[in-house]
C-alpha cells in the first residue's frame, strides 16, 4: 500500500509535476486525505499518491472524475491533453491507446527488456541514456503503461527477448539484479509468458528488430515496429501475417519458459555474486 507523502515535485518542473501539486492542492483545500479523494474518483489511495508525485500519468477518465469529485469545473480535464502532449510523443499515443485495450500483447526484444516490463530504475536508466529533459515524466509514462497488468481482466502477454537484453553492460548491477527479479516474478503470472533466445541460437526472424503484434476482443490484429526516430503501426493483413510467423519462429528458437527462467536465474546469481 502508498502511504500519503509530503514531499512532492517542484510543480514548474513539468505539466505532471503541475497536474499533481494541483491535485494535492485542491484536495488538501477540501480536507479530504488520500483514501477520501480516492473512493469520491473512483480510484485506488495508491494512485492519487503516484499522481501527486507526478510517478504516473493520469487517465483522462480520472481527470474527469477528479473534476465530479472536487466541483472543478473541468479544471483537471482541461490540464489533462496538456499532460499528455509532454509525456508522450504524438507519434507513439495511439500505439499506447491501443496498448491499454490488448487482450493478447505479444512482443520481440533483441537489444533491451520491453517497456511493460521494466522497473523504475531500469527506466530510467535507459531513458536517462538519452539525456532527455523531462526523464521523470518519460518515467511515469513507461510505468503508467504497466497498468494493463492491474486490469479486472489482464491481458494475455507474450514476451521473447534475445539473451543478449539481459546483459548489457551499461545497466548497473544494483539496477540489473532487481529487473532479472522482476522478470522471474512476472512470469510466474498465468497470463504471462517469458522466452529467452539464447547467445547460441541460429539465425532467427528477430534479426531483423523489435515488434510487437496486438490482438483485440474485436477487429484486427495490429502490428508495431520500432524505429530509430519512432515505431510505426502496421495494418496490412499481409504484413501482420508475416510478423505472427516470425513470431511463431521465434517461439520455436527460443528457450522454453522454464529453461528460460533458469537462464535469468544464471545471469541473476552472476550479479548478486
Amino acid at each position: 500500500m502508498t502511504t500519503e507523502d509530503d514531499s512532492l515535485p517542484d510543480p514548474t518542473s513539468s505539466m505532471l509535476a503541475f497536474f499533481g501539486s494541483e491535485l494535492n492542492r485542491i484536495r488538501r483545500k477540501a480536507g479530504k486525505s488520500q483514501t477520501q479523494a480516492a473512493e469520491m474518483a473512483h480510484t485506488t489511495q495508491a494512485m492519487i499518491s503516484y499522481v501527486e508525485r507526478a510517478k504516473r500519468v493520469p487517465s483522462e477518465p480520472l481527470a474527469h472524475d477528479l473534476d465530479s469529485a472536487f466541483g472543478t469545473d473541468g479544471h483537471f480535464g482541461r490540464l489533462h491533453p496538456l499532460v499528455i502532449k509532454f509525456a508522450y510523443p504524438s507519434w507513439f499515443l495511439p500505439y499506447v491507446e491501443l496498448e491499454q485495450d490488448v487482450s493478447v500483447f505479444r512482443s520481440f526484444e533483441c537489444q533491451l527488456i520491453h517497456g511493460l516490463l521494466q522497473t523504475e530504475e531500469y527506466a530510467r536508466t535507459v531513458l536517462a541514456s538519452g539525456r532527455p529533459d523531462n526523464v521523470n515524466d518519460l518515467v511515469a509514462a513507461r510505468l503508467t503503461r504497466q497498468g494493463i497488468f492491474e486490469r479486472d481482466e489482464p491481458p494475455h502477454t507474450w514476451f521473447i527477448m534475445d539473451e543478449y537484453a539481459l546483459t548489457r553492460s551499461f545497466i548497473p548491477p544494483a539496477v540489473l539484479a532487481p529487473q532479472l527479479q522482476h522478470l522471474l516474478d512476472v512470469g510466474r503470472h498465468p497470463r504471462t509468458v517469458i522466452q529467452v533466445v539464447p547467445f547460441d541460437s541460429p539465425a532467427h526472424p528477430g534479426l531483423a528488430g523489435p515488434f510487437a503484434l496486438m490482438g483485440f476482443e474485436t477487429g484486427p490484429d495490429v502490428l508495431h515496429v520500432d524505429g530509430f526516430s519512432q515505431g510505426r503501426i502496421a495494418l496490412e493483413p499481409s504484413e501482420v501475417e508475416s510478423a505472427m510467423r516470425a513470431y511463431d519462429l521465434l517461439r520455436a528458437a527460443a528457450l522454453s519458459p522454464e529453461a528460460s527462467a533458469d537462464l535469468i536465474r544464471k545471469h541473476l546469481k552472476e550479479l548478486t555474486q
